[in-house]
């Protein structure tokens, strides 16, 4: 049985745009990966009335509600408030719940105030959802023959409280939908598609979509067989080629680590406008330590001489933006830091033009035991996006030089 969901996020904050609401996409794509099918997604601010009926409503169009945010201790945290009017029961005060949050204000030496108390209040008949790794609990209430989760708003408690969520909802609905996802990087997202439909003809009851962003081109297979997905995602990956950098849950960061130790290799990086962005991201992994050495954020012009040791008239002749600069920038911070690989990025990120250089002039090389290359870029966008393109497509000149 397929069974509909409604996904509601709750937060002034999320319609103010001063937080994304990355938990309508992570549950979208977990419920799709357990066989629920979102049919709605809204937003709501910290409107109790509101709210209400947005949830009465949600209970009319969908088999399964899930609310997330405002289960909190504060005044505008009112979703187990809006819970109980959707399903017309009242609030009751949980003693065992109300217990744990004393031992854990005590265990932290925090004072516990009475509207931290909240967090132990539960509509009638609801089922607490125990929270690992924060203090408000998620809940569980059946309306007639419908389901309502509250879940907390913080990605992290909501992946917590959501685990058992999602091991029921897959029981329910009594199917699983696959996905096989094939990752690029260096080709805009109308090439990708004009080769992968090119190559591979979709059979029914699989979809097929382009996931793009950061530079990266996502190829989705999705369908309830993983026997026909498989191949599917093979054969895309063989026909782009070099593109590719990954398969499903790869990220492009832990692909460059991996083909370095795979060579006994270290990296080494000279950043100019991404500003640390790329050395960042190279220590996001855990034991990033046994391939990165460090890096260089030479964002002033002399720096990329004294710490990087760009020779100052090669500076003075070609400038701080040009493909001799990023070169000797790759080539030095290699030398400096002792490295197998020296990656190194410079340019103009915006608002405006440097030395004649235009907003999105980009130059990233790598330098290597008996080699450098260097790519000149336009990269599109404001100047936020242009740098975290310019991550990308660092990473992705160096992933393809350690590749085998």
């Amino acid at each position: 049985m397929t069974l509909r969901a409604a996904v509601v996020a709750v937060g002034d904050e999320l319609l103010l745009g001063d937080t994304i609401n990355t938990n309508a996409a992570w549950l979208g794509t977990e419920l799709a990966a357990v066989g629920v099918e979102v049919v709605v997604s809204v937003m709501v601010g910290d409107d109790l009335p509101r709210l209400a009926v947005v949830l009465a409503r949600a209970l009319e169009d969908a088999d399964v509600v899930l609310v997330t945010g405002g289960l909190g201790s504060t005044t505008d945290d009112i979703t187990r408030e809006a819970v109980a009017a959707a399903a017309g029961v009242p609030l009751d005060r949980v003693p065992v719940l109300e217990g744990q949050l004393r031992e854990r204000y005590a265990a932290y030496g925090a004072t516990l105030t009475g509207p931290v108390l909240r967090q132990a209040d539960v509509p009638r008949d609801a089922t607490v959802l125990p929270n690992p790794v924060g203090t408000a609990p998620g809940l569980r209430l059946e309306v007639g023959e419908r389901l309502l989760y509250a879940l907390p708003g913080p990605p992290h408690e909501l992946a917590a409280v959501a685990a058992p969520v999602l091991d029921e909802l897959r029981e329910r609905s009594g199917s699983v939908l696959h996905t096989r996802t094939v990752h690029t990087a260096g080709l805009g997202e109308p090439s990708v598609a004009e080769i992968v439909e090119r190559t591979v003809q979709v059979p029914p009851g699989v979809a097929l979509a382009y996931l793009a962003g950061g530079g990266i081109v996502r190829v989705r297979f999705t369908g309830p067989d993983d026997a026909l997905l498989r191949p599917l995602a093979d054969s895309v990956a063989a026909a782009l080629g070099d593109a590719v950098w990954g398969r499903d849950d790869d990220r492009l960061d832990e692909v460059v680590h991996q083909a370095l130790a795979a060579r006994e290799a270290t990296v080494a990086v000279a950043e100019s406008l991404t500003g640390g962005l790329i050395g960042s991201t190279l220590s996001r992994m855990p034991g990033s330590s046994r391939t990165f050495r460090g890096a260089a954020v030479v964002y002033a012009t002399d720096l990329k001489h004294t710490l990087a040791g760009v020779p100052a008239p090669l500076l003075a002749a070609a400038g701080p933006v040009a493909a001799e600069t990023a070169s000797a920038l790759a080539s030095g911070i290699r030398e400096r830091l002792g490295a197998t690989y020296g990656l190194a990025a410079t340019g103009v990120a915006g608002p405006d033009e440097q030395d004649g250089n235009p907003v999105g002039t980009v130059y990233v090389a790598v330098a290597g035991p008996n080699e450098t290359d260097v790519r000149a870029l336009r990269l599109p966008g404001d100047r936020e996006r242009i740098r975290l393109l310019t991550v990308t497509a660092a990473l992705d000149l160096l992933r393809r030089h350690v590749t085998p």
